[in-house]
């Protein structure tokens, strides 16, 4: 009787769903006499035909058949017709969906074809397959220690096509315009690679792609940053945006989040230190404008400017859109506290700087320049 398997190398052939899965044709096999006569043959079209004939004649074989469906799809990918390696590399991986091998190929079919949603979905594969080795029933006669052992083993034998897919899906999401479809392949890309060493900058994907601009979504960004910090409570990325979106709520208990978060941020940044790079200036300077701002809405005007004063020395010269807002938030401040003269000259300052800030910021001078002064 013909037999084949997905092997699980543990000395024994093991046809285990759910962990590596290795096409094996039995050697001397009729199937295996064929395929050695068709890797003879040198002209491409007669061994496309051939290896078409041979996933007829062995159609009950599985094995054989998605062997022969993956040769196809590595056939027509040489001679460049991607649709049809993509169809027959899918019916490869209808036979064995574990196949690291097979997602690779599948992967990068899809990339030469600028499928970024192909791309996802076998990587997405890819991930569930990693995460299923040694989740199945252990065979009668291997001890548990045997088992473990064998699937740690199996991890390491598809960990580079594992991490190869996880940056393909990465650059997937990096790579697209649109931003449901980033947010989905976002979603898919979490679960498929929870332990992912692209997390944080998925996680600012996410997050920027739910923010203002993109699908504005308060309500799923709060959820995905809360989530985020559940997992990494240092993520300078999602405390700043968490931190920024709070302070935009109406919410006092909004408002008293966003306080604590740009003060962690500030406390991890260490924007002031002499040796500071740059993004420790940016993250640090945003920071200390939003808990500015955050301190005028619970009207601690008095408090907000020294935070504003340090945004705008850490920001200036790094961000220009974000030294505008630091400036035109301690113009506000000013102005509220009756100092004219200040108001006056910080606003100019913002004035100068081309961006979305230039105008609001000429609104607000227009004000103050015209304001009575206010009896102290």
């Amino acid at each position: 009787m013909k037999r084949f398997w997905f092997a699980l190398f543990m000395g024994i052939a093991l046809n285990c769903e759910g962990q590596v899965e290795r096409i094996l044709i039995p050697a001397g096999s009729p199937e295996d006499q064929a395929l050695q006569t068709i890797s003879k043959e040198t002209d491409s079209t007669k061994k496309v035909a051939a290896y078409e004939e041979f996933v007829k004649t062995y159609a009950s074989n599985p094995a054989a058949v998605a062997f022969g469906n993956w040769q196809l799809a590595q056939s027509y990918q040489a001679s460049g017709d991607l649709g049809k390696a993509l169809e027959y590399g899918d019916k490869a991986l209808a036979g064995s969906p574990h196949n690291f091998d097979i997602l690779v190929s599948q992967a990068n079919i899809a990339q030469q074809m600028k499928d970024n949603a192909k791309v996802m979905d076998y990587a997405e594969g890819a991930g569930k397959a990693f995460r299923a080795i040694g989740t199945k029933g252990k065979p009668s006669g291997v001890t548990d220690q045997e088992f473990a052992n064998q699937a740690a083993n199996d991890r390491e034998a598809v960990r580079s096509s594992y991490e190869y897919l996880e940056t393909l899906a990465f650059n997937a999401i990096v790579e697209e315009k649109d931003p449901k479809l980033r947010m989905n392949y976002i979603e898919r890309f979490t679960t498929a690679f929870p332990d992912s060493k692209y997390g944080e900058q998925v996680s600012q994907y996410a997050m920027f792609t739910l923010g203002p601009g993109q699908l504005n979504d308060q309500g799923r960004l709060l959820a995905f940053g809360e989530k985020t910090l559940a997992s990494n409570p240092d993520s300078v990325p999602a405390l700043l945006l968490l931190a920024n979106a709070y302070v935009e709520d109406t919410k006092p208990a909004s408002v008293l989040k966003s306080v604590t978060y740009a003060q962690k941020v500030i406390a991890l940044s260490k924007g002031d230190a002499p040796d500071a790079q740059r993004s420790q200036k940016l993250s640090a300077g945003v920071a200390h404008s939003t808990l500015g701002f955050a301190y005028m809405k619970q009207d601690k005007t008095a408090a907000a400017i020294p935070e504003l004063k340090s945004a705008g020395s850490l920001l200036k010269g790094q961000d220009d859109v974000a030294y505008a807002t630091a400036l035109y938030r301690l113009g506000y401040a000013y102005a509220k506290l009756n100092k004219k003269a200040e108001a006056i000259a910080v606003l100019n300052d913002a004035i100068a700087i081309p961006g979305p800030l230039q105008q609001p910021s000429r609104d607000l001078l227009s004000k103050v320049e015209s304001a009575r002064p206010r009896a102290k």
